[in-house]
């Protein structure tokens, strides 16, 4: 069985970058293109990890964040922040809400498959 991740951004040409680097490594996709529909998704599609965008329309990243935290049916996903809003305060902000971790725009496949596969992928046993 596949994972499942939510891709969160309003930003159509990140969207399919992460789609073609995350669908070659097996992973199925969800999309959501605002904080509101983001909720919606993880309602409806329960992923097994986000990768959330913070400035979007409606309902920024950081609410999203904040309102799964407290959810206690989906305070368990993993959440990866990837903004291009890179300064320390943005940053603490991100890890303040809880996400697990928080990655910089522009960022490198590698990157992002590196931190995918730590939250979703089981250590290989010795």
């Amino acid at each position: 069985m596949a994972y499942k991740i939510l891709v969160v951004d309003d930003e159509p040409p990140i969207v399919r970058l992460m789609e073609f680097i995350l669908a070659r490594e097996g992973y199925e996709m969800v999309v959501a293109v605002n904080g509101q529909e983001a909720l919606l998704q993880v309602t409806a599609h329960k992923p097994d990890l986000i990768l959330l965008d913070i400035m979007m329309p409606r309902i920024d990243g950081y609410e999203v964040a904040r309102k799964l935290r407290a959810d206690p049916k989906f305070c368990h996903i993993p959440i990866i922040m990837l903004s291009a809003k890179a300064q320390d305060e943005d940053v603490r902000k991100g890890i303040d809400v809880g996400v697990n971790e928080y990655i910089t725009k522009p960022f490198s496949p590698q990157h992002l498959v590196t931190a995918v596969r730590k939250y979703l992928d089981p250590p290989e046993s010795e």
